[in-house]
Parts: structure tokens; C-alpha cells; sequence
């Protein structure tokens, strides 16, 4: 007596991922970076300045993490199959956990180069380090201004944007530390503004890790309560119980649920399953914003004959 039902927002599949719509967005913002991170790699050698350098290897990164992003849009668009059943849609995900993985390195770099150059100083040039660090951070406010909305609704967006707000953070560490230096000659500022950009990076970088973790981990869609969840469905006339409840995310703005509702024989054979199914997915569409539900429909005492798995 089982009925299974889906909704949704119609996506057409994965090709619509909330990532697709800032695709050309992306690509500026990539072109932006690798531009920067030439210019800031030739004012690094010149002035001799080890937070040149290290926002250039930051932002080397960054452009590896937006050709990522850019890469799992690629194979977010391909239709799903028999084997991929819902497409590849979780590529945008494992390419926000693998910019992850590059920022703590970045990081880690930065704190290591730092510890150097404490260890063996040199002689920054304070004047050629602003001039780079002003040209870095322009740079990097368009690319923030192209990301803006995009970091809203897609994860992978979010994690390319947390990249180029820590490089622009980084190039205004960049300018503090040369003036610093221009106007009292204190070489120390250097790897100091090195060791303040590794520590700007670090805590976005573990937020965006947090929440990709919690979609690979298939934990319930941030903002659904599943409690409340049950207890809008319980309120449907008819029903009964309610098991086998689960909400996850596929990937950024595609939320997924599934339950098994036990409807009493009465109100099946009153309205019907569609009707049935057509108020509960109007009661969660009206209260949550999930992107498909799938709804089996079984009379009482058929849950004694599933095997308990999980609940």
C-alpha cells in the first residue's frame, strides 16, 4: 500500500544547482585572481616582501579553488543516470571541502614562512609593498563585489568568496605592514602582517569546512526543524505516525526529505492517496523550504514489517 509522491521547485535536474548562475562570475573573478597573483609575485620580489609573497601564494591558491568551483559546475550540469542517480550535483560540494583543504594549507605556509623570516630578517621595500598591496586589494573588492550574492546561496560560491575576502583582508594587511615600515623602518611588521593574514584565514575556512562536513554527512538542511517537521505532518488529518523521517541537502539549494506516514484506513478511503499526498506536501511546502519530498503512504501496522534500520 505504498505511494511514493515528489515535489519541488523544478530544477530540471541538477544542471540547475545554485552554483550554475554564477558561472561567469567565476570565471571574472578567476581571471581577476591569476592577474593579482602575477603582479603580486614581481612586487614581492622587488620590495623583498615576505606578505607580498604570502598573500601571492594565498591567492595562487584561490585561483585553484575558483578553477575548482568552476570544474564541479562542469560535472553539476551533467544529467543524471542509472548509476548517478542524482547526477553529480555533489561535485560543487567536494570542491568547497577541497578549497578547504588549500586554505589551511595556505595557512600553514604563511605561518612557516613567517617563523623564517622572524628567524632571518630582511629589508622590505615599504613603498614598493604599498603600491602592490593597493593594487591587490582593488583587484580583489571587484571580485567580492561579483560574488556578493552568489555566497548567499551556494556553498561552493561561498567558499570561493571567503577565499578573496581573506585575500583582500590579506592586502590590507599588505599596505599596513609597508606604511608601518615607511614611516618607521620597523622590518618586523612584515612577517607580523604575514602571520595576521594566516590567522584571517583560519576560522572562515573552518566554518565553511563545518558546513560542508554536515552535507557529506548527510545532516538535516540548515534551517529545517525536524521536530517541527513531524509535528506538521502529525497534524495532517489522517495520519497517524510518522517514520523513517530524513532531510538532507544534495548540494547547495537542493534539500531533500523522505518519510513513511501511516494514514488511517479511514482517510484513505475518504480522500484518497493523492489528495493525501498533496496535503502533506503542501503542509511541509508551506512551512519549509524543501526541495523534494518523497511520501509513502502505509496503513497502520505495516511498519512492523520493515526492517528497522533507522528511524
Amino acid at each position: 500500500m505504498g505511494a511514493g509522491h515528489d515535489h519541488g521547485h523544478a530544477h530540471g535536474g541538477p544542471g540547475a544547482t545554485a552554483t550554475s548562475a554564477y558561472r561567469g562570475r567565476l570565471r571574472v573573478a578567476l581571471a581577476i585572481t591569476l592577474g593579482i597573483v602575477a603582479v603580486q609575485i614581481v612586487g614581492g620580489v622587488l620590495a623583498d616582501s615576505l606578505a607580498l609573497v604570502a598573500d601571492s601564494a594565498h591567492m595562487a591558491t584561490d585561483a585553484l579553488g575558483l578553477a575548482m568551483a568552476l570544474l564541479a559546475i562542469h560535472f553539476a550540469n551533467r544529467p543524471p543516470s542509472e548509476r548517478a542517480t542524482f547526477g553529480y550535483a555533489r561535485a560543487e560540494i567536494l570542491a568547497a571541502l577541497a578549497n578547504c583543504v588549500l586554505l589551511l594549507g595556505a595557512g600553514g605556509y604563511v605561518v612557516y614562512e613567517s617563523v623564517q623570516r622572524f628567524l632571518t630578517p630582511a629589508q622590505t621595500e615599504g613603498r614598493l609593498a604599498l603600491l602592490f598591496g593597493v593594487i591587490g586589494l582593488v583587484a580583489n573588492l571587484v571580485s567580492l563585489a561579483l560574488l556578493m550574492r552568489g555566497q548567499k546561496e551556494s556553498l561552493n560560491v561561498r567558499g570561493a568568496f571567503l577565499e578573496v575576502a581573506a585575500d583582500a583582508l590579506g592586502s590590507v594587511t599588505v599596505i599596513v605592514s609597508a606604511v608601518v615600515i615607511m614611516l618607521t623602518g620597523w622590518q618586523a611588521a612584515d612577517p607580523i602582517a604575514s602571520l595576521v593574514i594566516a590567522l584571517m584565514i583560519v576560522p572562515r575556512t573552518l566554518k565553511l569546512l563545518r558546513e560542508t562536513l554536515d552535507v557529506l554527512l548527510e545532516a538535516a538542511p540548515k534551517g529545517v526543524d525536524m521536530a517541527e517537521v513531524r509535528a506538521h505532518i502529525l497534524a495532517t488529518d489522517g495520519v497517524e505516525d510518522v517514520h523513517d523521517l530524513h532531510a538532507w541537502t544534495i548540494t547547495s539549494g537542493m534539500p531533500v526529505l523522505s518519510a513513511h506516514v501511516v494514514v488511517s484506513s479511514e482517510a484513505l478511503s475518504a480522500i484518497g492517496h493523492e489528495k493525501m499526498l498533496h496535503e502533506l506536501q503542501n503542509c511541509l511546502g508551506d512551512h519549509f523550504d524543501v526541495e523534494h519530498c518523497t511520501f509513502q503512504l502505509e496503513p497502520g501496522g505495516h511498519a512492523q514489517h520493515e526492517a528497522h534500520l533507522c528511524h
